[in-house]
C-alpha cells in the first residue's frame, strides 16, 4: 500500500480523533478535527507525527496579542505536496538527531485581513516590545514583514524551526520566531557563527527538498512547485 493510500485509510479511522495541543502560555486543550478540508489539503500532524506543532496564531502569544480570525483550532494544515516534502525534511533531520517544529502552516485570508486591521490601529502596541521593538507597526507591510496576500493562504508556505530531539530544545537561530526585525533576516550580521550555522542547517535541508527561503525571515519557506500558485483560500483552520 502506498504512503498516501495509507494516509487516506488512517484519516478515515481517525475521523473522531481528538488532538491535544499545548499552546504558549495556555493549558492543554482538546480539539476534534472537523475534516472538511478542500481537496488537495491534509492535516500535517498526520503526515509527520514525530514533528512538533505550536500554532501561534491560535494563541494570544503573537504580534497582535490575540487569537487571529479563522484559527478555530491549533491545527497545521498544508497542501498534500507540501506535506509530503516536509516529511522528507523531517525524516532527514531525524537521522541527525533533530526534528521540525511548525509555528504556522495554511493561513486563511481572513487571518491576513485581521493583520491588516491590526496594523492600522496605532494605539494597540501591547506586543511591540516582544515582536517588533524597532519597527512602527504601520510599516510592517511596507517593510515586507507582512503581506496583504500571503503565501500561507495558498497552502504551501510554512513557518518552522528545528528542535534537538534528545534535549527537546529549539536550536538557537539568533532571534525567536516572528521577531519582525532585521536580525531575523538571512543576511544579518548580528548573529553568531553558531546561530548562522543553525539557520543554514534549516535552509539547506529545506532547499534540498524543494523549498525556497524568504530573505527577511529565517523561519519562512515556500514550496517551489506549489499546486495553487495563484489561489488564496479562506477556509477556517479546524
Amino acid at each position: 500500500m502506498s504512503f498516501w493510500k495509507k494516509l487516506t485509510v488512517g484519516a478515515v479511522s481517525l475521523a473522531l480523533l481528538v488532538v491535544t495541543v499545548a499552546n504558549a502560555g495556555a493549558a492543554e486543550e482538546q480539539f476534534t478535527k472537523k475534516r472538511q478540508l478542500p481537496k488537495g489539503f491534509v492535516y500535517l500532524d498526520e503526515v509527520m507525527p514525530t514533528a512538533e506543532f505550536d500554532i501561534r496564531y491560535y494563541s494570544e502569544y503573537n504580534f497582535a496579542g490575540t487569537r487571529i480570525d479563522g484559527y478555530w483550532a491549533p491545527l497545521p494544515i498544508m497542501t498534500v505536496e507540501t506535506a509530503k516534502a516536509l516529511k522528507k525534511v523531517n525524516d532527514e533531520l531525524e537521522k541527525k538527531g533533530y526534528h521540525l517544529k511548525v509555528y504556522d502552516a495554511y493561513r486563511p485570508q481572513k487571518a491576513v485581513d485581521h493583520f491588516i486591521r491590526w496594523s492600522q490601529d496605532a494605539g494597540d502596541t501591547k506586543m511591540k516590545k516582544t515582536f517588533y521593538p524597532n519597527v512602527d507597526k504601520r510599516n510592517l507591510f511596507k517593510l515586507g514583514y507582512l503581506a496583504k496576500k500571503s503565501g500561507h493562504s495558498r497552502g504551501s508556505t510554512v513557518d518552522l524551526t528545528i528542535v534537538e530531539t534528545k534535549s527537546g530544545k529549539e536550536l538557537d537561530m539568533g532571534s525567536p520566531f516572528d521577531l519582525l526585525d532585521e536580525i531575523s533576516s538571512h543576511g544579518t550580521k548580528r548573529i553568531s557563527a553558531e546561530q548562522k550555522a543553525n539557520r543554514d542547517l534549516l535552509k539547506n535541508v529545506m532547499i534540498k527538498h524543494g523549498f525556497k527561503s524568504y530573505s527577511k525571515e529565517w523561519w519562512h519557506y515556500t514550496l517551489q512547485k506549489e499546486p495553487f500558485p495563484a489561489k488564496y483560500f479562506n477556509f477556517d483552520v479546524q
